[in-house]
């Protein structure tokens, strides 16, 4: 990418995004900032308890993330944030009209197994299918691209960083 974009990595719980996210930052030479970071106490302590969170739960941590990538536009940044409905993308792009979308994508049954190997996350393996049944994909008006999390933390950062080239292409 020539201009440094601020970059979202979106997707489903277990899709890579706290992995994938750093790396890419550190390949695209801007920062990166944890969206989990942003959660206010309750939204991680529902999740904690299995509960999905409401879009209520949701605005004010998508205000965050989306004030966080508004102060990086023109310079650059790498921020998780899971953005499964398009109304969310929306709510980030109105904060930052400058984001591009990393949708980090991969069949269930990867991505649970992925989950159900991590440690000290808050987030349950049983909330994954509500998260796959809010999922809606990136739509053709919208700036991003879709990278599929089979293989290596290295062999998926190679494809988001070369799917992202193609953007400014």
């Amino acid at each position: 990418m020539n201009t440094p974009h601020v970059v979202v990595v979106m997707g489903v719980a277990g899709t890579g995004k706290t992995t994938i996210g750093p790396l890419l930052a550190q390949r695209l030479g801007v920062p990166y900032a944890e969206g989990d970071d942003f959660h206010p106490e309750a939204n991680i302590a529902k999740m904690t308890a299995g509960t999905p969170l409401t879009d209520e739960d949701r605005w004010p941590w998508l205000d965050a993330i989306g004030a966080w990538a508004h102060g990086r536009a023109g310079l650059g940044g790498v921020v998780s944030s899971s953005a499964l409905k398009r109304s969310y993308r929306d709510r980030l792009r109105s904060a930052a009209p400058g984001v591009v979308f990393v949708h980090l994508t991969g069949g269930r049954e990867l991505i649970e197994d992925r989950m159900s190997h991590r440690q000290g996350h808050f987030m349950p393996t049983a909330l994954l299918d509500s998260q796959f049944a809010t999922l809606q994909p990136l739509q053709a008006d919208e700036t991003g691209v879709a990278v599929d999390v089979s293989g290596s933390p290295e062999e998926i950062t190679d494809r988001a960083v070369t799917a992202l080239s193609g953007l400014d292409g």
